[in-house]
Order: C-alpha cells, then structure tokens, then sequence
C-alpha cells in the first residue's frame, strides 16, 4: 500500500473520535462569521490536544489519554437515517479525489524491483509518457530502508472524508454525540434566555423521536455553555459579569468565556496571521451543512473532469464516451466510423479552489490575532479536561456498575474479564445466513447494548484492553443471538482494539476483520461499513508487512456499485505487491491498469492517466505489444481530454510506430484517433510541420539520381542504356566502370590520371560512396527515390508529396545581408504560398497510395537553377486513412474524412557506414558521413544522347555487321573531347580515316551493301596474291580507348551526327556483355565537373560459325630461282575449314570466299590446291581442306622505321575484298593487340634477349637463332559469307576469322581455348629466377639444316649385261638460320626402323661415306653422292643421317637430321 503521513496507529485513533455537537444562537453565529467561518470550523484547526489528559477506569486505575482529538459539527437535523452515503456526499469523495493531485516538482520515488526502475516522481506522473525511461542514477538520491513506496494523497484525503462523513447508525455508538456546545454571544440581551433556548433545543433534538440524526450517545448529554465575546464590539465588562453568573448557574467546569475578533480588518494590514483552516475546510465535510438534501448541498469543491461518467454521482451525461472507458478494462475500443470521435473534445481542466460560502479562498480568520488563537486552543483543552473526560469517566463508571447489578455479578466487569473470556473460543470465521437480513434489532436499553456502549466510551478514550474485553463479551452475545449487524460491529472493533493496545499482549486477528468484512458485505449489504472495515485491516496488515493479505483484502473489496472505491483500492493493491520481499511487479502493473479503467469509469481523468503512465513502465519494451497498444491508445485518449495534446499525439504516435499485432479495424481506429487528435493540436499553429509517424521511411534505402531520365527508343534507334533508378546497383560492375573511366581520363590527360579523380556517380545508395558531396548540374534534375512502408493492415493515403530542401547561394558578395542565410520551402510547403521555382523547381506527387503493409517507392524530382549548396532536409505530405472504397461515403462521412487530413513531414536521415578503421573506432561505435542528399549545384554542362540504329542482338562468331551510331547534344553548353573506351575493344571500330571506304551515308541505301571493301576480280587459276603495305598505326591506338571521329571534334548545343560503327562477333559463342563508356568534356574549362560520361551496355548472342585450323610445314620441294622467290623456298600452309554451325540461326551453307594474310614476315603466295575450280561451300559439319604457299616478304628499304604489315589477298571467289581496309583491317588489328594484351606475364621472345643479363647473352642467342628458324609470324584471315533464311527472305552475311600461326609444325585453330584451361595455365605459370643453359632439342635443331635429295624417279638399267647400276644423286644443303652451321653426312645405314631395312635391304652408298661441311648463314650447297643398285625394284633413298651444329656452339650436341617423306626411286631393268 502506498505509504501514509500517519503512523496506523494515529490513523486508528484519528478513525474513532469523540463528537461534539455545536449549538450557536444567530448572534453568536454573526459573530463568528466575521472571519468567513462557523464556530464548528473557527473551533476544528485546534481540535487535537497537545497534553495529556486523564481519567480513572472503574477499578481506580488512572489511563493517560494522549494525542486526543475531538470532532466538532454543527447540529444538522435529518428525518431519515441513511446507512449509505447520499449521492451529494458520493460527489463530496469524488470531489476531495479530483481535487488532491500529484504536486509538480516533488522528488523523484524510484522503486527498483528485479530489472525494472518503476519511477514514482510526481512530476513524471503529471504526463508521464509511456516511453518515459526511469533513470537508475535518481536512487541514490531516494532509498535508505529496503522498500520505498510513492506517496497518494488522495487516497489519504479520500478515506478521512470517507470516514469523516460516516453516517451512524444503532448498532454502534463510536459517532455519536457524547456532548453539545450551547454558544451565545455576550451582546445578546438577555444570555441566559438564549442558553435556556439552546438547552431546550437540544432536549427536544434528542428527545423528542422526531429526528433520527443526529444520534447521541447517552440520555445524559454533557451542555457546555459557551460565551462568545466579540471584542471588537462588545463591552468586555459586562461580558466578564455575565460570565460569573454562568459559573453561578452552570458551574465553573461546565461553562466558558471565549473573547476573539481582537483584530480589526483596517488595522495591521500588512501583519501576516497564519491560516489554518484552509487544509480543513477545502474537504467540506457536508456533516457542517445545515440542509442536507440529496442532490441539492452545495458543493463548493473542483469540477469532476470531463462530465465525469460516475454510476453513483448524477446520471451521467451521454456524450458517447467510448465503450473502453466503461467496460471491461483490456477491451480496446473498436468503432471504426468517424462518428466515434466527438468525445474526444477536451474539457477545460482547470481545478477551482475550493470558496466557502461567505468569502475568497485564504480570507478565514481576518479578525483573530494570534492570541485569540491561543484562546480557542485554551477552551478546547478546558472543554475536553474539565467537561468531557470526567463525563466519559462517570459514564464508563455507570454502565460499569450496571451491566455488574444487571448480571448479579458480585466483582466489576474489568476484573471479571479474566474468568469469563481467558481460555475461551475464537469466534467463528465463517458464519451461517440468519433468518433475516440483519439479524434482531435491540432496543436502547438493552444489557448487549450497554456492553456496547461502554465498549465505545472505553475506546475512544484509548482504554484499549477494557474495550477488547467489552467487544469480545458483546460478540458473544450477539452471535448467539444471530444479530448479524451486531456482532460484524462487534468483531471489527475487537480487532483494532487488539491491535491497538500497548505492548501487544495478544496478536492481531485478522479473521475477525476477515468475518466483519463478509458479513457487512454478504449478510448486512452494508457495503459502506465493509469499506471502513477493509481500511482499517489493510493498514493494519500493512503495518506487519502483510502485503499479500493486504492486496487480496482490498481486490475483495472492488465491486460494480462503486468506480471511485475500486479504482482507490485496486491502487492501493497494487501498491502492496509491489512492497513484498520479493515484488510482484507484473501484478502492480495489471492491478493499476484496472485503478485506471475505474478511475477512468469514476471521471477522474487526470488519476486514470498517472495509473496508466505507471503501468507501462512495466509493460513497455517488453513484447507485449497489445498491452502496450492499449496502454498508449488510453494515455492518449486521456491526455487529449486533459488538454495534453501533445502527449495524446506522442501516445498515438507510438501505437502507430511500432509493428502493431492488432486487426485491421482495431488498427483504422487507432489511425483516425490519431489523426484528429493531430488535426485539433495543430489547430491555427502551422507555422512549422511536425513530424509524422506513419508510414516508416527506410532512410537508407534512399536513392539519388541525378540528371535526365533516359529517353526510350525512338523508332528504329535504340538508346543508350546509362544509369537508371530501375538498375540493381552490383559492386563488380561499379568498379569495372570506375576502370574503364579511370582509362578514358588517362587518355585525355596524356595518359596520366588525375590525383583528385573520382569515378562518376549518378545514382547514389547506400554501398556507393557518399563521403563527399555528390556534384549536381544547374537545370538537370535530381530524382530522390524514397522507401516507404506502411505497417499497419489499413491503407494509407499521401498527397501532395514533395521533398523539403534547403538551398544556400553560391557567390553572393559579403555586403548582401542574406548572404549565407540559407533559402528553404519549409513555409511555402506548409501554409500553401506560391513555389520558389526560381531557385528550385519542386515537383509534387498529387495522390500516393500504400496499401496494407506494402512497400512502395516513391521517385520524387527537384530541378535546381542555381548555382549553390542544396540539402535534401525530407519530406512534405498530407496523411489520411484511405477509404476501403466499398461503399461512397456520404456527403458528411466525406466532410470528416477531409478534417481527418493532417499536413506533415519527415526528416530522411541517413546514417553513414560505421567507422573500423582506427582502434577507437573498433571500440566504440562510430558512423561515418553520409552526404548523398547534399549536392553541390555546378554550372550547366554538355549533355550528349546516343543513339544506335541498325545494332544486332545475335552475331554468328566473327560475324562483321555494320551499324550506326547518332551522337546528340541536347544541352546549351557545347561538348568536345569525344572517347569510347570498353569492355570488349575487338568488338567494333569506328574505322579509320585513311582506310575507311566510301560507304553509302543513310542506313537505308546501305541495306543490300557489303561492310568490306570489294572490288571485282574473277579469279583466275594460279594467281598469285595482291599485296598491301599498310601500317600499324594507321588502325591500332595503342590503348583500349578509341577517339570518335566527329567532324570538328565539337558537337554544338542542339547539333547531332551519325557515324558508322562496324561489330565482329565475338569468337566465343555464348551470350557475351559488351560495355561501351563514351566520355566528353565542356569546351568551356574550368567547372567543377572537368567530364561526363555515358554508358551503354549490350548483350550479344554469339553463335558458332566456321572453325579453322591451320599449320604451317616446310616444303621438301627445291627452291625456285626465279626472281620473286629468290633466296628461299617456299612454306606450306594447310587450312582445315569445318561448318560446325548448329544451323540456330537459319544458315544453309557457308562460302569461304577469301583467304588473306597479314605479317611482317611472311606473306600468303598462291593457292595450290589440287581442286583448283571447285567453289569452297559448306554445308552443316562439312569440312574443307586448302593448302597454300607462303613465302617470305620483300625486304623493306627503311629498316628503321617500324615494319609495315603485308597484306596479301587470295579471293577463292568472283571479287576480291581488299583485307588491308576498314573494317577487315581494323578488327584484325584489335584482334592482335587483345591478343597481346592477354598475355601480359610472358614477354615475347624478342624482348627477352637485351633484358636477361650477360652472362647468358651466348646461350639466348643459341635459342634466338634456333627460335627466329622456327618462328612464321602469319596471320591467316579467313573470309567467308552465309547465306540465311529469315522470314522467308535470303540473308547474305558475311565474316571473318583469324588465325595466327606462330610456330613451324604447331597447328593453331581460331576458337579460342576454354577459360578452364587458361585460368590452369596462369596458375601454372612460375616467377623463374635465373634462367638454365639452353639445351636444344632435336625438334629445333633438325630445322637448322633443310635437305633436298634430286634423283631421277624411274631408272633404267641393263642388269644382264651390267651387275650394278650407279645412280647420281644430288643432295642440297640449305641453311636456314643466320648463324654459321657445322654439317656431318653419314651415308651408312644404320637405321633402326623395320620399313626402311626391307626398302633399302639391296642398295648402298658408294664413294665417300661420310662429308665434313660448313655452310655459312642461308647458304645453299649441292653436293653429289653415288647410289649402287644390285637389282630392279623401288628403293629408298632418304637414308643419308645429317648432323648438324652451330660452329661456335662449345659442347657438341648434334643431332640427325630427318626429312619427313620418303625419297622413293624405281629401278627397272632394260
């Protein structure tokens, strides 16, 4: 229970009192009124003694009466004798209630109660708001003990009225009068006439059985006659005189002279005389009123709040308070139409202090000084110790004496008490039903009630163990007299008497209360005598830490006739559980959740509102999200009636924050509710916009984008893909363009990149880089693509949404006072004025819906004017509660609708990544900034569009298509600088200038035109290639980033130029990703942005085509001397050509219509196939072999240039197509360089020498020489057409494969290898430290030497007449390196393989067997051998083993040198 002033035992005491009744005559009462007050309240702030008083029991003992106080009313006559209270005294209790609130400002209270910190601070209490955190520091300031409780008084005020304002009624006599004041004022005429009046009145009051109230205590009431001297008029003499004759008359113990009014109002103005009535008079104790009539007392207290809805005060008013404020507490109100609303209307709360009927509040007492204070204190005390104590003395010593001559008892009560109750019974817990209600009804003078009565008497003057004995025998006798009402009486005092007694000879039994309560309640129905007998036990328990007996007492005790009692007793139960050893705190908080419903129900608003406030702080955090739902939605109902609109709209505020678990209609009240509290706090104040709950923003989910929205394809073009809000954001392909971009800037700035280059940005979230402030263009757009989600299960309506900015000028010169004062659309957004669009155009969404727990983007656009800093604060929008649409809303359910639309904003915040870098970032949590709703705005820039037409989706591998692309300036600022960098550089060409032909300009024109250079040349058999110089550069850049060749290398504002753009397939099938970046700068230099930068990317389909292989072998046959092979034989070239087309795509055959070559070495001679006028097609899985000749190329006279390239034509068809010209030289080229760019690891083999050391420059050279023999350097290009079938139409394509074939005896083939095998290749590849001596192997070293054997194929010989038959053979040398070679020619046979034994078992060399030779660099020498024959047949003459060796090489490492074929020679006989 909440903690009291009191100690119980004061409490106990101050519940039972003497009472005194007051008579006053109209003189004496005009007397007292001067100071505002009757002579019951002048009398009522002096009450309590401050010295002990005594009296004698009726064994002579003397008992100390301390602490004695005595109540004192006026007479206040009443026919009937209500055992309820009135409806006016209901509204008195409520009042007093109303009236006592928590004081701000008071000290905090904390209980700590396991891990809860339940605050108790009154000032958190006057609103305390249910996220309100308890602060743990505030308990040192607070707890010394082990429990600490929160103070109520109101539950103190509450029960000294309650009990104050008991009625009495026969079967006890505790408030009964024991003695009545005759008072008569000294300047009546004749006093004594008016005492003799009072005296009668009294009499016949008492006597007379008109009246049931006032009740008196004996027959023999106690008279004090009482002398009122004003002296401020009356004359104190005759007073003094008229005062000794009353002593004569009445005794001097029986009367008394009170002089007051010393002080005129005039006089002493400025003397401040202490006023203590106020603290009494503001109860009103309606037992001082001299009408009582239901309903019609006047009631001078604090209005009940609000209309308060109170069963037991007047009718209550049907304002259509919600349901959830009268019925069960946990039931959440679940109307869901507007008209639910109107009870929310909040009331004017402030409390009126409490005016008594004849001044302003602070005015009692204006005559009395403070020695007439002392006066009436002074009669008091001689009232009580010289009338009133003896009186109750010589009354206990009658009945005493009676009840003994009564029961023929020979000893006084008090010394019998031992024999007749030591040992004996405890009364029954549990009683039986009687015959009647309340059991018999005794008459006054019976013997049980005198017991009673001397009971009473003993009792109020504290002779607790007299009374107990009393009690105890009264209980008996009422009990078997089944007088219900009788005993309850009897038991509930003989429990506060054993409580009470000092020293505590027998402990407190509770059970008598137990039995009291249940029979008052059950039996009696007397629900007013059960209260007052459950606050006293509860206190009492409480006092001996008996909270649980406590709770469960008080919770008995709520029921339905009474809001205002069960709302102040469930507080208090709930107080008790939370001041067990061990706190129930969950139980504290359920029990003040049903205090506030009732409090709610009694109309006590502001009491209704702290219960609520306290329970969530138990229930708040704690997942149990519908009690906090209902929990906020009554705190917010409550506080908008107690005009706390802002803390009704935070209440509402987080029902709706938090992902509530309540139906949807439940949810669409909660929002209405909101919205009109919201609407009715902003009222007129709109001069800012608060910030809304609904719907949640995921702040860092915000999207950026700045510039233009792509345009979509116009007709035939198709646009450039850039950058859109519609694109995922992928880190992998953020950086490949970072790359690609990092290239274009290198190449612009030549080729070094900016140390303050940024890759550009045009979409920002939340993985991109947002440290610096995005950079933003004067009027281009900004897009900010906004996440918001609604989480209830009702839909919402936005409207006008737009985004809240905040502008600062750039520029501005410091005289100008506004300077840096920063330009914001705050107050046009919020009061309706017209838009800043000269500054920034904001763009405003009229209608955005969200439906049920959906999610949806919202892309809302600003474009800027200025030149400055723009901050993107958040957004502005209109909120309300979309219609389900299930039936049209009337014309008044639209008009609420329309009120229910509330103006507000949302700030976007967004927090920066978190910071784990430095240790102290590790430690603590840190973010970083995150600025990407913070543009720069720049000057106004290019803007360039590009436009491709005529651009294929599928390619066949190799296939060359061409296409054109538009480049367009839309802006106002001219561009230049025009590059293109890729993924894929080998998959398009802009051409180049010099070889670039003569194409027709419109696309249309070009429909049936081939993209290669032809020219009609019908070939003839035997024809020798058409060569071309052409140099390197007049096609390759030497990095991946092309120029785009526009005229004047400007595009002015407005302008737009085609361009044709050539594409090969890729030569890997699949579907391939290609990625352009066209880069352009600003002619004018010098802005923020120095470039911009346009993305495109495409995906191609490659299909499989042709497959070629080639390989390369020396030719066996003799060199020709004519003047164009001088020098060298030829090199055969074998081209294996297969159709492995999986005929996809439509295509019936291919025709290889042209082989070219392209070295700086080697050149393509003529085609020497043995078909010569078969035309080269091929159909699925078909496969063609050619064979060519190669030779090397013309030497070139500057030799220190760089070589040009040699292009050599061989066209298989009609037309010649001319490889050295755009676009066939163009991709060759770039498949060159992509090539070499691959391999970056492995320098080629000319580079290697002059870097190794010198050490081992001999041996490099061995291998450079040996290599250089090897090596072919030719590219074959291969050239074919296609002819497919498309929507019944012929389609000719054509395309073109490479082939680069390196090595002599290597095959090399144009699919290129499985990215399986190059991905085990690099991871194969070592860093090698120094390099080993070269050992070469035979396979090299047999290349040195070539040798040709020259014999007759048939020979003719007479073996009849000549047994042997010498044939001349000549065998030629040739030294194909530039290095001098030593040369052994062994003729013997020592061959090991099988054929050649039976081939050659019958021939020999004859002459010298074996030739030693030198042969200088590529010299040719014949030498002539002998071979005898023994007989006719074919013979082999490939037998001679050749040696060869380098002539300065140390070691000898010769190896034989074999031809590859057979030399076969026929012998026949003549």
């Amino acid at each position: 229970m909440a903690q009291c002033v009191q100690s119980v035992q004061e409490f106990v005491q101050d519940s039972f009192v003497p009472m005194v009744a007051v008579l006053c005559s109209e003189e004496a009462e005009r007397v007292t009124r001067k100071n505002n007050l009757s002579f019951a309240e002048l009398l009522r702030p002096f009450c309590r003694l401050t010295s002990e008083g005594h009296i004698r029991d009726p064994n002579n003992q003397v008992q100390v009466v301390k602490n004695l106080r005595i109540c004192v009313n006026n007479v206040v006559t009443n026919l009937n004798s209500p055992s309820t209270f009135s409806p006016a005294q209901r509204r008195m209790l409520n009042e007093v209630v109303l009236s006592c609130q928590p004081q701000e400002g008071a000290a905090t209270n904390v209980i700590t109660a396991g891990d809860y910190d339940l605050n108790f601070s009154d000032h958190s209490l006057k609103a305390s708001l249910p996220w309100y955190s308890a602060w743990r520091e505030t308990l040192s300031e607070v707890s010394t003990s082990q429990h600490y409780t929160a103070t109520t008084p109101w539950f103190e005020a509450y029960r000294e009225n309650f009990l104050q304002s008991m009625p009495a009624s026969e079967h006890e006599f505790l408030n009964h009068y024991l003695a009545c004041l005759l008072v008569v004022s000294s300047t009546e005429a004749v006093p004594v006439e008016q005492f003799l009046k009072l005296s009668q009145e009294q009499h016949r009051v008492q006597h007379s059985g008109d009246y049931t109230n006032p009740k008196w205590f004996i027959p023999n009431t106690l008279k004090y006659y009482v002398l009122l001297h004003d002296m401020s008029e009356g004359d104190e003499q005759r007073a003094d005189s008229v005062y000794e004759d009353m002593k004569q008359r009445y005794g001097h113990q029986g009367c008394y002279l009170l002089k007051m009014n010393s002080r005129t109002i005039s006089a002493e103005e400025d003397e401040q005389i202490p006023d203590p009535w106020s603290q009494y008079l503001h109860r009103n104790n309606l037992q001082n009123q001299d009408v009582l009539e239901d309903g019609a007392a006047a009631v001078n207290s604090a209005a009940v709040e609000n209309n308060m809805n109170a069963a037991e005060v007047d009718s209550p008013e049907k304002d259509g308070a919600p349901s959830s404020l009268e019925s069960h507490p946990l039931q959440l109100d679940t109307a869901s139409s507007p008209g639910s609303l109107p009870p929310l209307s909040p009331a004017n709360t402030e409390l009126k202090k409490a005016a008594p009927e004849g001044g302003a509040a602070g005015s009692h007492g204006t005559c009395l000084t403070l020695n007439d204070h002392g006066h009436i204190r002074q009669f008091i005390q001689e009232f009580t110790f010289r009338g009133l104590l003896p009186h109750i003395e010589k009354n206990i010593r009658q009945l005493n004496d009676q009840l003994v001559s009564r029961k023929g008892l020979s000893r006084s009560l008090f010394t019998a008490t031992k024999k007749w109750f030591g040992g004996g019974k405890a009364p029954e817990k549990s009683i039986s039903e009687p015959k009647s209600t309340c059991g018999l009804l005794y008459p006054p003078e019976a013997p049980e009630l005198q017991i009673r009565k001397m009971a009473d008497l003993c009792f109020l003057v504290q002779h607790y163990e007299l009374a107990y004995s009393c009690y105890h025998t009264a209980k008996k006798d009422f009990l078997s007299d089944q007088a219900m009402l009788y005993a309850a009486g009897a038991l509930e005092m003989a429990a506060v008497s054993a409580f009470l007694q000092a020293g505590a000879p027998r402990p407190y039994p509770a059970h008598y209360m137990d039995t009291a309560i249940q029979t008052y309640r059950d039996v009696c129905k007397n629900m007013v005598l059960a209260e007052r007998c459950a606050l006293l036990s509860a206190e009492i328990l409480k006092s001996q830490v008996k909270y649980s007996e406590a709770a469960t007492l008080l919770i008995k005790m709520t029921s339905e006739d009474s809001d205002l009692r069960s709302a102040l007793l469930l507080e208090q139960a709930a107080h008790c559980f939370i001041n067990m050893r061990n706190p129930m705190v969950r139980k504290f908080a359920f029990h003040m959740i049903l205090a506030g419903h009732r409090f709610s129900k009694a109309g006590q608003r502001r009491h209704a509102l702290r219960c609520y406030c306290q329970a969530m702080q138990v229930y708040k955090e704690r997942g149990w999200s519908l009690a906090e739902d209902h929990i906020n939605f009554t705190i917010g109902r409550q506080s908008f009636t107690l005009s706390q609109p802002e803390n009704a709209v935070t209440a509402f505020r987080q029902i709706l924050t938090n992902d509530s678990r309540q139906t949807a209609t439940q949810q669409g009240a909660f929002l209405r509710e909101y919205l009109y509290v919201y609407k009715s706090v902003i009222g007129g104040k709109e001069d800012s916009l608060p910030q809304l709950p609904l719907p949640c923003i995921h702040s860092s989910a915000t999207r950026v984008y700045f510039g233009h929205e792509r345009r979509l394809a116009e007709g035939e073009k198709q646009a450039a893909t850039h950058v859109s809000l519609d694109q995922e954001y992928d880190q992998d392909q953020a950086s490949m363009w970072g790359h690609l971009e990092e290239q274009l800037v290198a190449s612009a700035n030549r080729g070094v990149v900016p140390g303050n280059f940024q890759p550009s940005q045009c979409c920002l979230n939340s993985q991109t880089d947002n440290l610096r402030c995005p950079l933003a263009v004067a009027e281009e757009p900004i897009v900010v693509e906004v996440s918001f989600r609604n989480p209830l299960k009702v839909p919402l309506a936005l409207s006008n949404l737009s985004l809240l900015w905040s502008f600062t000028a750039e520029g501005t010169s410091p005289s100008e006072e506004n300077a840096e004062e920063a330009i914001t659309n705050e107050e046009t957004l919020t009061q309706g004025m017209k838009q800043k669009d000269d500054i920034v155009t904001t763009e405003i969404i009229l209608e955005f819906h969200l439906g049920p727990e959906e999610s949806k983007l919202a892309r809302l656009r600003l474009l800027p004017h200025r030149i400055g800093q723009l901050n993107i604060v958040g957004v502005v929008y209109n909120l309300a509660a979309a219609s389900s649409g299930e039936t049209a809303p009337s014309t008044e359910g639209q008009q609420t609708l329309d009120l229910m639309v509330v103006r507000g904003r949302q700030d976007l915040k967004i927090q920066g990544p978190r910071l784990n870098q430095t240790k102290e970032d590790k430690m603590v949590i840190r973010h970083g900034l995150d600025r990407r709703l913070d543009p720069i705005i720049t000057p106004p820039m290019p803007l360039m569009e590009v436009f491709f037409l005529q651009f294929p989706t599928a390619l066949l591998c190799g296939e060359i298509r061409k296409a054109y692309v538009e480049f367009c300036n839309v802006s106002g600022v001219a561009l230049s600088g025009l590059r293109v960098a890729s993924t894929h550089p080998d998959f398009f060409t802009f051409g180049s200038q010099t070889t670039t032909p003569l194409t027709p300009v419109s696309p249309t024109s070009a429909e049936n035109c081939s993209a290669y250079k032809t020219l009609a040349t019908p070939r003839q058999p035997g024809s020798v290639a058409t060569e071309v110089l052409v140099s390197a550069g007049d096609f390759s850049q030497p990095s991946g980033v092309m120029d785009i060749p526009i005229e004047g290398s400007t595009l002015q504002p407005g302008e737009s130029t085609q361009l044709p753009l050539w594409l090969r397939g890729p030569d890997q099938e699949g579907v391939h990703e290609i990625n352009f970046l066209f880069y352009y700068e600003s002619t004018e230099k010098g802005n923020k942005i120095s470039h911009r930068v346009l993305r495109h990317s495409v995906f191609i389909c490659a299909s499989r085509s042709l497959s070629v292989k080639a390989s390369a072998c020396r030719s066996s046959g003799p060199p020709h001397h004519s003047l164009e092979d001088q020098g060298s034989g030829g090199t055969l070239v074998f081209i294996d050509v297969e159709n492995i087309n999986t005929s996809e795509a439509g295509v019936r055959e291919f025709h290889i219509i042209q082989v070219s070559s392209s070295s700086q070495h080697w050149r393509l001679h003529k085609c020497i196939n043995p078909a010569k006028d078969k035309d080269c097609k091929l159909t699925s899985r078909e496969r063609a072999k050619l064979c060519f000749r190669a030779t090397p190329c013309k030497p070139q006279a500057t030799s220190n240039a760089v070589r040009k390239y040699t292009f050599a034509d061989l066209n298989l068809g009609n037309e010649r197509i001319i490889s050295s010209s755009t676009p066939c030289g163009d991709f060759f080229f770039r498949g060159c360089r992509s090539a070499e760019v691959q391999p970056v690891e492995a320098p080629t083999s000319r580079t290697t020498a002059s870097s190794r050391s010198q050490v081992c420059v001999r041996t490099e050279d061995i291998g450079n020489i040996v290599k250089k023999c090897n090596e072919l350097d030719l590219n074959i290009i291969v050239i074919w057409k296609a002819y497919v079938v498309e929507d019944n139409k012929q389609l000719i394509l054509e395309g073109q494969l490479h082939v680069a074939l390196q090595t002599i005896g290597k095959e090399a083939t144009s699919l290129t290898p499985k990215e399986q095998e190059t991905q085990e290749m690099v991871l194969l590849k070592f860093k090698s430290e120094a390099p080993p001596p070269v050992i070469l192997p035979a396979a090299e070293l047999s290349q040195l030497i070539k040798t040709n054997l020259h014999y007759p194929e048939t020979y003719t010989h007479p073996f009849v007449q000549e047994s042997l038959c010498v044939v001349p053979v000549t065998l030629t040398l040739s030294n194909c390196s530039l290095a001098r070679v030593e040369v052994i020619i062994d003729l013997r046979h020592k061959s090991a393989s099988p054929e050649s034994v039976e081939v050659h078992s019958s021939f020999t060399w004859v002459g010298q067997t074996q030739h030693h030779l030198q042969l200088r660099p590529q010299e040719v020498l014949c030498l002539t051998l002998q071979a005898c024959f023994l007989q006719p047949g074919v013979y082999n003459l490939n037998t001679p083993r050749v040696f060869a060796k380098l002539t300065d090489q140390g070691a000898m490492c010769e190896t034989s040198q074999q031809t590859a074929s057979p030399a076969l020679i026929i012998i026949n006989s003549a």
